[in-house]
Parts: C-alpha cells; structure tokens; sequence
C-alpha cells in the first residue's frame, strides 16, 4: 500500500464558512432504484464550496493555506481577498502560502502560476489548467491532479488547445484558463494495496460477467471456466463495451474538435 506524504498540507482543518453537508446516494435515484453500480458505503465527507469562475476581477488575493479535499484528486488553497471574503481554489504546482494572485481582464496581467487570465491573453505554448468552455460558466476542464493543456496558437476567435487526452480541440479567447499545472502530480502513482481501502472511498466490489449465469449476464454460464464467448463484449443490458464508441455523430460539439484523442 502507498500513500501521499501530505508534505504541502499546511491546514489540517477546513473553513467552516465554505462547507456543505454531502448526502451519499449509494448509487440510487430519487425512486431508490441503483442507477450508477457498485457504489455504497465510504467515509463521511463534507462538500468543499470550490471557487471555479474566478469572477472577483482585478481583485489580488493572498494563499493563507494548502488544504486536503477529499472530494478531488487535486490539493486546494484558501485564499482571501482585500474585502476579507474566503474562497478554495484548486491549488496548482509551486503555489505557495504568502503568494498573491490576482484573476484579470487586463492584456498586461502578469503570467505567473495561480493568475487566472483570459485565453487571449494568454501567450501560446503556456500550460493552463481549469478551462472554461464557455464564457463566464467557470472552468469544466482540466482539474484533475496532476493534469495541464497546452495553448497550441490562436486562429480568429479561438484558441487551440491541446488537452491531457491529446484531443486538440478549439475554445473561445474570452474564457478563462489558470496558469499552471494541477497540484498533487504523483496521485497516479498511488497504490491501493487492499480491497478495503476502496470501500473506504465508496466503491463496492465488482463481479465480472463471465462467473455469473446467463440470466444475470450475457457473458455468463458455461461448463467450468469459460471465456467470453460472445465475439462483442457487452454490459448486462446487452450494449455494446469495451471500447465501442459512444458519442453521437451529429453532437453539436463536434465543429470545435480540430483532432480525435483516438
């Protein structure tokens, strides 16, 4: 079993003003019927109010603390702004206690890790992180730990990106996009080292479709230890997986990707 060090965690404790209480689901809708599997159990948590928009422009805000968020893979920094207000922000590498940031509109905004700057103002080749797809939704991609774009160039109204998947795909100069890369780079080195220790994040055992009996799935039964059997891999409802692509030919979206991550 490995873990993290928490070596950049400076506050073992979270603000109580940015805090919600997380209701579990167990993977069930409102009628009580599972619709997400193998969900169930975990420790308690409580949600974090993270601050993805970044819209109290021009306004410098000072880091006062790296926290743990164990709702995200990623680290988060409380920061606070002249007017004494508190927000987290997720916490990119090389962001220290003490620093000031600042989220600008202004082309002469300073490029430094931790400024949140519009795409437009933002020079090609740069890493960025927490990208908004559209203007003023607040940032939807690239938040993960340890992930980062790259501006490729700029063309028109739109900016190139190239994302952690390879996809390069095409985002409006006026969104926003923050400097850097996400924090908590080796979280995808981590190795679990028990089952138990899933159940501890809320992720119940799985049971593949090949031990269970036909009327469970349509991979099971069999005399002894079959395989497969079926030439295109299924889920228990008989759609195709494993591979078999998913998205709509026709999806609104498709204009603004320039290159497949496939």
């Amino acid at each position: 079993m490995t873990g993290p060090d928490f070596k950049e965690i400076t506050k073992s404790s979270p603000e109580k003003s940015l805090l919600l209480p997380l209701k579990k689901t167990g993977g069930r809708n409102a009628y009580g019927r599972i619709t997400s599997r193998h969900r169930g159990g975990g420790h308690k948590r409580m949600l974090r109010l993270i601050d993805f928009k970044r819209d109290l422009f021009e306004s410098p805000c000072k880091v006062i603390a790296i926290e743990y968020d164990p709702n995200r893979s990623s680290r988060i920094a409380l920061v606070e702004y002249p007017n004494k207000e508190k927000r987290y922000i997720l916490a990119p590498v090389g962001l220290t206690v003490g620093q000031t940031i600042v989220s600008s509109k202004q082309k002469d905004a300073e490029i430094i890790t931790g400024n949140c700057l519009l795409l437009r103002n933002i020079p090609s080749g740069t890493m960025i992180h927490n990208i908004e797809l559209k203007r003023g939704c607040g940032g939807q991609i690239v938040r993960s730990a340890g992930s980062s774009a790259q501006i490729m160039a700029k063309e028109g109204e739109y900016a190139h990106i190239k994302l952690p998947s390879g996809e390069v795909r095409l985002v409006s100069l006026d969104c926003h996009a923050t400097i850097g890369q996400v924090g908590n780079v080796d979280h995808g080195a981590l190795y679990l080292g028990k089952a138990g220790r899933n159940r501890w994040l809320g992720v119940k055992p799985q049971s593949r479709g090949v031990v269970m009996n036909p009327v469970d799935h349509p991979h099971g039964g069999g005399e002894g230890k079959s395989p497969q059997g079926n030439p295109h891999p299924v889920t228990p409802w008989g759609k195709p997986t494993k591979g078999y692509r998913t998205r709509k030919p026709n999806r609104y979206s498709n204009k603004f990707i320039l290159k497949r991550r496939k």
